[in-house]
């Protein structure tokens, strides 16, 4: 399960880094502007989605919110770190190139930084206990999934108009 939700966030951010790209190019500031906005505009989708799906209270929506979005930074920071750290070793040259020394010391990297979003899931999942019970937790992941999927359609049928 773990694998396919990887999986999932994996191609869905993908598909929103290919599509945030596919704005045409301007001067430098207007398209990370655009860039920004397009941002903004899926995480306010997200946030009334899950709201919606999750049915919050405004008690549990005021103790919710910060606590899943501190969890969305930091897991964004750490996969942005994973995609830097992948994007240089990407180069067929560069790895055939690599010792086996070297070669270990990206594959333990790799796995901390497994480990380290794995942990983060679990203290997520702890702190929320806290804060909602554990049916609107199980509904949350299911929101979270059903929301990467329907981005993902509408790039795919966004793609398919262009």
């Amino acid at each position: 399960m773990k694998t396919n939700t990887n999986k999932t966030i994996y191609t869905t951010l993908l598909l929103l880094f290919f599509a945030l790209f596919q704005v045409q190019a301007q001067p430098g500031a207007r398209l990370k502007e655009r860039i920004k906005e397009k941002k903004e505009q899926v995480k306010s989708q997200k946030v009334a989605f899950i709201t919606q799906e999750l049915n919050l209270t405004p008690d549990e929506a005021a103790k919710f919110w910060p606590i899943y979005n501190a969890f969305e930074e930091k897991q964004a920071e750490i996969r942005k770190q994973k995609v830097k750290s992948y994007m240089d070793r990407q180069d067929d040259e560069q790895l055939d190139k690599m010792s086996e020394k070297e070669a270990q010391a990206a594959l333990n990297q790799m796995e901390s930084t497994e480990d380290e979003l794995y942990k983060l899931r679990k203290k997520f999942v702890a702190d929320l206990k806290n804060v909602l019970p554990a049916v609107k937790i199980l509904k949350l992941k299911r929101a979270e999934e059903e929301f990467n999927r329907k981005l993902v359609e509408q790039l795919r049928d966004r793609r398919a108009r262009n």
